[in-house]
């Protein structure tokens, strides 16, 4: 397994970007354009969808019980 491969995206703001510093050591910019819209609306539809599961559902549950004791 190659010692570059990609194991991580992650979407940050500017003000989390400038909190990390110079600690992450690749950062692309990216564009707000109609497909970049899209394709964030999709990325929160399946996220949606993942914890919609029934076995999701209550395991969020069970921790949402815990944090609020």
């Amino acid at each position: 397994m190659p010692a570059d491969r990609i194991v991580a995206v992650c979407l940050l703001t500017q003000g989390e970007l400038d909190r990390y510093g110079t600690a992450l050591k690749k950062v692309f910019p990216a564009e707000a354009t109609p497909r970049f819209d899209e394709l964030l609306r999709l990325l929160d539809e399946a996220d949606r969808r993942h914890w919609r599961a029934p076995e999701r559902t209550e395991a969020l549950n069970r921790l949402r019980s815990q944090a609020n004791g």
